[in-house]
């Protein structure tokens, strides 16, 4: 009884998982270039749980702070968020929200003002299992 317990509830959890994945519809959001300002960036390396390939770059657009990640293409999972964190693991981190697609250009507020030489990784991070995909160090 115990195995077949056990056997319903994995494929109850992965049945869930897999409605909940995040959109694939790639996105192609841009920054005008001339008139804003890139600050720091970095390319993404993988985490333990996911892939993720691609860039991401903090902009100054009139004193208000905003992430792209560029031409990125990331495995996909439930509950993916994009956050900008002190630390390649989040703990102190900005939660930007949740990701809008596994590919392409996408562009993510940053609330309020960042000391960017803390706040110094974009991370995809799967919030509901505590899963990192992939982090890059933005210099």
């Amino acid at each position: 009884m115990k195995q077949f317990l056990s056997i319903v509830l994995t494929v109850l959890l992965f049945t869930a998982c897999a409605k909940e994945k995040s959109p694939t519809n790639p996105i192609d959001d841009m920054i005008d270039t001339t008139t804003n300002t890139s600050s720091k960036t970095g390319l993404f390396i993988n985490g333990p749980y996911g892939s993720v390939m691609g860039g991401a770059r903090i902009y100054n657009m009139n004193n208000n702070f905003t992430l792209a990640l560029e031409n990125v293409v990331i495995s996909n999972g439930p509950d993916l968020h994009v956050y900008i964190s002190k630390e390649v693991q989040p703990v102190n981190y900005i939660d930007l929200g949740k990701l809008q697609s596994t590919m392409g250009n996408q562009l993510y507020a940053i609330p309020g003002m960042p000391d960017f030489s803390e706040y110094k990784y974009a991370l995809i991070h799967c919030q509901r299992y505590n899963h990192l995909f992939g982090s890059a160090e933005l210099r």
